[in-house]
């Protein structure tokens, strides 16, 4: 069968998605139909705002179903009408089997990690967050369970120490695109040779990729600095880390911070810091630190409730906390 012949519906929502379903539509692969999230209230007018796939959908003339319920019998069956022979699905949602078992090829996801490492919804994230120096992206076809079906391929990307999730986003999207239309090209190949997951890593000392919330977020300046760092950098751009700069008078500013250093560490026989976790130094110009349960950490870039994001040094010049006041 030519890619011409294969008749591909596609799922997915946000900016991650587009790429992958660029590759086809420029690459010549029959994609008939889409699919995406319903549009969502967004702004201060809460106006509906369109997904990125859907605004790429449009923008391509690509039949597009926004289902509110994957179960919906008029949905099942307006999609059993498009006749794919193969479904690709990259950051969706959980599908039910009616949809994911419906083409004869099969349905397959593009997952941003290792599998079977960082299962869940933010795969990225989490392992910036431990501060793993690899991660990656894989195809695999669905199953019942959520991210355990077999792998079909997989593509390793180092993580650098100045790597932060946004970075590290952007470079598996990229790959996540081909690797997308290389793994429909084996399907029509008939080249699969897909992998249980069990086979791949050893399924006891797996970490989980669960879903962020705002908590999460929240530095613990009674942590150690690599993993107040470290999270820091999982969580930058979005949805960013933050804590509280409190005034000597009572009040709590909540301060988002999306990029730290960690501080040098002490010579051998060096004293250790006897700073509490939270203890802030600046010289009100040029830097800003915060005591940890092992150092310190250097905030370089940050941003006030109602401001812009700002590099310290900038945040200084209108923003003058001493060292009274402290993080929380």
């Amino acid at each position: 069968m030519e890619k011409k012949d294969l008749r591909i519906v596609y799922m997915g929502t946000p900016d991650f998605a587009v790429e992958a379903l660029r590759c086809l539509v420029e690459g010549g692969y029959n994609v008939v139909g889409v699919i995406t999230m319903p549009d969502k209230p967004a702004g201060r007018g809460h106006k509906l705002q369109f997904s990125p796939v859907k605004q790429f959908a449009l923008d391509h003339d690509l039949p597009l179903l926004q289902p509110e319920r994957l179960k919906d019998e008029a949905f099942v069956e307006a999609l059993r009408n498009w006749k794919a022979d193969l479904q690709i699905v990259v950051a969706f949602r959980m599908l039910p089997e009616v949809v994911w078992s419906m083409p004869r090829l099969g349905t397959f996801n593009l997952h941003a990690s290792l599998l079977p490492q960082y299962r869940g919804a933010a795969p990225i994230n989490w392992a910036v967050i431990h501060g793993d120096t690899e991660t990656g992206i894989t195809t695999f076809f669905l199953k019942h369970e959520i991210d355990t079906g077999e792998v079909i391929q997989q593509v390793r990307v180092p993580i650098a120490p100045e790597d932060n999730a946004g970075t590290i986003h952007d470079k598996l999207m990229l790959l996540g695109g081909k690797l997308v239309t290389e793994t429909v090209d084996h399907i029509l190949d008939g080249t699969i040779h897909s992998i249980p997951q069990e086979e791949l890593a050893d399924c006891s000392s797996l970490r989980p990729a669960p879903k962020i919330f705002k908590e999460t977020c929240r530095l613990h300046w009674d942590q150690p600095t690599m993993a107040i760092h470290n999270l820091v950098r999982g969580l930058s751009p979005y949805p960013a880390a933050w804590s509280e700069l409190c005034a000597p008078n009572g009040e709590r500013i909540s301060v988002k911070i999306f990029e730290t250093a960690p501080e040098a560490s002490p010579a051998p026989h060096a004293a250790a810091s006897t700073a509490a976790p939270g203890t802030l130094q600046t010289d009100g110009k040029h830097y800003l630190r915060v005591a940890t349960a092992d150092g310190w950490l250097s905030l370089l870039q940050l941003q006030l409730p109602g401001k812009r994001r700002l590099g310290i040094e900038e945040l200084l010049r209108g923003f003058h906390p001493d060292e009274s006041w402290r993080m929380e």
